[in-house]
């Protein structure tokens, strides 16, 4: 059994060397810097727990208690797993059952949800949709079979919990060969920590939507023709928009971590030269998505989200919040290479190490140029909008258009519901927000192609839109113009019915949008091919759809993973019910 929490010795942190190395016994092993790593194939005969803070086996106990967390000479109130931030590796077979006792030691109500597993619904940690949460004092014990094999997280459901340290990774072996046998392998949870409460975050851009933009466009920047041209910062100002709005908190209040470090904290993981190393990414971020590259190294794609794709190899990529992508790199010589993940909007970034010996420190790159949103970003195609002959006079006119309902039916009108897009495009082959103009190979959506075809082969039997809708000025987020909190219905699927979702986001953020308890197929490449996802980033006035088979009958949680958006409203609830009429 996990032993009790000592919050007395819980300080978490990250700095030079040497005080790291004080603290690594309070950071799980796996994440611990210098960590060699783990063997590139599954481990053969029955799983046992092992030893550190690694969990295995069929029965498993964890811990969820008070804490402080420190970083870059910040520290705040946080919420530690069986003692540890981020919290220990769960590591399991495809084709085993297990039991997952989670004990609450906190003041207030806590949940794990397995974020990606498929699982019964009343199993999936949603308090308020699929259990009442996990009390006080209480425990509850999670049991579910293990149905496939990747990559996947854990974290709270509960009052922003997980942006304050309560998530940690999941690690699924095949129950046959690993298609991608590598010589040793890397888990890297990346996510995002202030010492600022995220409740305390939510109000503050409740008052001023920009509150954490610093890098907003200024007079000597127009002077020096960077960014926009006074004509454009005048046109968008004529519509109360800024096109450097691109992450509501920033590295203003935010550090960014791998596996707990900063970039002083400077996480080591190790290899021998020549070898293939897989490299587990996981975006655990509260409200960041970022973008990871291997400077000098190329890294070939083999999984999304837990499901394998066809190899591909790429030099960046844009990894949004709660996504999971598998790599595989293979460092020659004895050279370190820096591991980057930078924030969307340029503010901040970590750097950690990957390298063939303890001490060795990559260089830390500069932070590149902040992007700037375009009209497409707003929804206005304007190469569409011509051949469609809409009018295309001055922002006063695109305004309004911006403001008509009649283009997005089933919105409910109010004050949440700010601007409407005109005409988003499908960006699913787009480059993400940013990298548009990288001089390197980046990954889009389109360049994921499945290993395996889809299981339900069949063509969707309907269709429906789900708009995401905001009114970013005043911090309003929300599904269709409705949230959860104002009561709004559920979206309803009968059991086994094959449905394509046009998920069409008609603000200027991108969305990582996630569906509980299924994997779903992106409408992109052709039929047999076409990647499998449970979490899908909608770009800035763009849509994306997907073919969903509603396989699992329940209460499923349906929303933005950017959690203050969520908290603020961008959440639905799907339920899928068996009936007379359900497909075969």
């Amino acid at each position: 059994m996990t032993p009790p929490i000592d919050r007395r010795r819980l300080l978490l942190g990250s700095g030079a060397l040497a005080a790291n190395a004080a603290l690594a016994p309070l950071l799980p092993a796996w994440a611990q810097s210098g960590h060699g790593g783990h063997g590139g194939s599954a481990p053969s005969g029955p799983l046992a727990a092992t030893t550190g803070t690694t969990l295995a086996g069929e029965d498993i106990a964890l811990a969820i208690g008070a804490a402080r967390f420190a970083v870059g000479g910040r520290s705040g109130r946080a919420v530690a797993v069986n003692g540890t931030i981020p919290g220990p590796l769960i590591r399991l077979r495809e084709g085993q059952d297990v039991r997952i006792a989670v004990t609450n030691r906190l003041r207030e109500t806590t949940s794990i949800h397995w974020h990606g597993l498929l699982v019964p619904f009343q199993m999936d940690g949603v308090p308020g949709v699929s259990f009442p949460g996990i009390a006080p004092g209480e425990t509850f014990t999670y049991a579910f079979p293990i149905r496939h094999s990747g990559t996947y997280w854990y974290h709270s459901h509960s009052g922003m919990q997980e942006a304050v340290g309560l998530y940690g990774p999941i690690v699924i072996d095949p129950a046959g060969p690993e298609p991608h046998p590598t010589d040793r392998e890397h888990v890297l949870v990346l996510s995002d920590w202030s010492p600022t409460s995220p409740h305390t975050q939510l109000r503050k851009l409740k008052a001023m939507g920009g509150y954490y933009n610093w890098q907003r466009q200024t007079v000597a920047g127009l002077l020096a023709g960077k960014d926009q041209s006074l004509k454009e910062r005048l046109e968008w100002a004529a519509m109360r928009m800024d096109a450097t709005d691109i992450a509501d908190v920033t590295g203003a209040t935010y550090s960014y971590l791998v596996n707990g470090h900063d970039t002083q904290g400077n996480w080591t993981g190790l290899f021998g030269p020549g070898e293939r190393v897989r490299l587990r990414i996981i975006n655990a971020s509260a409200m960041t998505n970022f973008n990871f590259r291997i400077p000098g190294l190329a890294m070939t794609v083999i999984a999304a989200d837990g499901c394998n794709v066809q190899p591909v190899e790429t030099d960046e990529i844009q990894i949004a919040i709660a996504e999971t992508y598998d790599v595989i790199v293979e460092p020659p010589g004895h050279t370190a290479y820096g591991i980057v993940a930078e924030s969307i909007d340029r503010s901040g970034l970590v750097r950690a190490t990957l390298a063939p010996h303890l001490g060795m420190v990559a260089p830390v790159p500069a932070l590149r140029r902040r992007p700037v949103l375009t009209m497409r970003d707003m929804g206005m195609d304007m190469a569409g909008m011509e051949m469609a002959g809409m009018e295309m006079g001055g922002m006063e006119g695109h305004a309004m258009k911006m403001r008509d309902l009649s283009l997005a039916p089933g919105v409910k009108p109010g004050p949440g519901v700010a601007t409407i897009a005109p005409m988003p495009a499908d960006r699913l082959a787009d480059r993400p927000t940013g990298l548009e103009d990288a001089d390197h190979r980046v990954l889009t959506y389109a360049d994921l192609r499945a290993a395996a075809p889809n299981p339900d082969p069949r063509s969707p039997s309907r269709q429906i839109d789900v708009n995401l809708t905001a009114n970013m000025e005043r911090y309003m987020w929300s599904i269709d113009g409705q949230t959860i909190s104002e009561g709004a219905d559920p979206i309803p699927f009968r059991k086994g019915e094959r449905v394509r979702v046009n998920l069409i986001n008609h603000t200027m953020m991108p969305h990582p949008i996630h569906l509980h308890g299924h994997f779903f197929e992106l409408a992109t490449g052709a039929p047999g091919t076409r990647p499998r996802k449970h979490t899908v980033n909608v770009l800035p006035g763009g849509k994306v759809s997907f073919d969903l088979t509603a396989d699992a009958e329940g209460d499923w949680a349906f929303h933005c993973h950017m959690l203050l958006h969520m908290h603020a409203g961008m959440m639905r609830v799907v339920t899928v019910r068996a009936d007379a009429d359900s497909a075969a």
